[in-house]
């Protein structure tokens, strides 16, 4: 079997390192040069809260070759169109298209390559790639969890191979209600990932102020709106329900929500979001597949959310160059 991980960057990097360490081949595909000259150079070194090096095989796009069974997608979703029209030429004809990527971008992806031939995957871990060839795995190693569907009734034949080769890293939950998970993850990272863009800090550093726990507070609120408007049931994380945990509707049960907010994401605290990432290094984010798609879904059931409204102004300012990352952003939600 054939199988590769396309756009490994710092996620797809230890994903595939924990792959090859299993006994289990799996190529890794990037566009920076730099980054696949280390790796098959020194190998995938992974630090953090784990810590080895891997030897593994990694290549440009422009070195692939040969068809395959099973392709990770771990790219951005801006250039979806073009990417996997490209990897269709390079998929076998039951090959699947694994997608990792925030927001929803299952049934864009299924227009391209067919319902079938489409899985969804959504992790529950972190990482940072600190130079080429070399990521930090910033989650704690228990917290190391997949979630795994499909939006086609008919799963594809190589289901249970991706599920056996993602467990090579950590626990997988086969969701049958995976639209639930997927807002799951983007509860998530709207809330976090999106207040660690605008403030420029770590996950655990916008849970722990108060006025800036308010506003992580308002963002999940907002999702949680959203989708009891639209009649989607949000899955729990990990084993957690975080719609029982941190919905409210009084007082009491809101700041019971606000206290656990810092504790719900404490092994997860040192995690820096992507998109702050991309702004670091000078590019665009997906602030509108993840914040804006909870706007958009917003409108499209009538349920306000200026909180995200406003995650994704401050981003794209951000972007443009007419705003910084920081703690002074708060004023802008008040």
């Amino acid at each position: 079997m054939k199988t590769a991980i396309y756009g490994a960057g710092s996620l797809g990097t230890i994903l595939g390192a924990f792959i090859n360490k299993a006994g289990e081949p799996i190529e890794l595909i990037n566009r920076n040069k730099a980054h696949i000259e280390a790796l098959q150079t020194n190998g995938a070194q992974v630090v953090g809260t784990v810590q080895f090096n891997q030897s593994v095989k990694a290549y440009t796009p422009a070195e692939m070759s040969g068809k395959y069974d099973i392709i990770f997608l771990m790219t951005k979703q801006q250039n979806n169109k073009e990417v996997v029209t490209t990897l269709k030429e390079y998929l076998a004809e039951d090959g699947v298209l694994v997608t990792f990527q925030n927001g929803l971008p299952e049934m864009q992806i299924a227009d391209i390559l067919g319902e079938e031939r489409v899985l969804g995957c959504t992790v529950a871990w972190g990482a940072t790639m600190l130079s080429p060839g070399v990521c930090e795995l910033t989650s704690a190693p228990d917290a190391l969890s997949f979630s795994l569907g499909s939006i086609s009734e008919k799963r594809s034949r190589h289901f249970a191979k991706v599920k056996e080769m993602l467990e090579m890293m950590g626990t997988v939950d086969v969701e049958d209600n995976f639209i639930g998970t997927r807002w799951s993850k983007l509860l998530i990272n709207a809330s976090f990932s999106g207040m660690s863009a605008v403030l420029g800090c770590t996950f655990g550093e916008a849970a722990a102020p108060k006025e800036s726990r308010r506003v992580v507070q308002a963002l999940i609120k907002e999702c949680i709106d959203v989708c009891a408007t639209g009649g989607i049931t949000i899955e729990p994380v990990q084993g957690k329900d975080i719609v029982k945990l941190l919905d409210y509707k009084g007082a009491v049960k809101r700041a019971i929500s606000f206290f656990i907010i810092p504790i719900a994401i404490r092994k997860h605290a040192k995690l820096k979001a992507s998109m702050l990432q991309d702004i670091e290094k000078g590019k665009l984010t997906e602030v509108d597949a993840i914040n804006g798609a909870v706007s958009d879904y917003g409108r499209k059931v009538g349920c306000p959310t200026p909180m995200n409204d406003r995650v994704v102004e401050i981003i794209h300012n951000i972007e443009q160059g007419k705003m910084k990352p920081g703690f002074e952003n708060l004023k802008y939600f008040k």
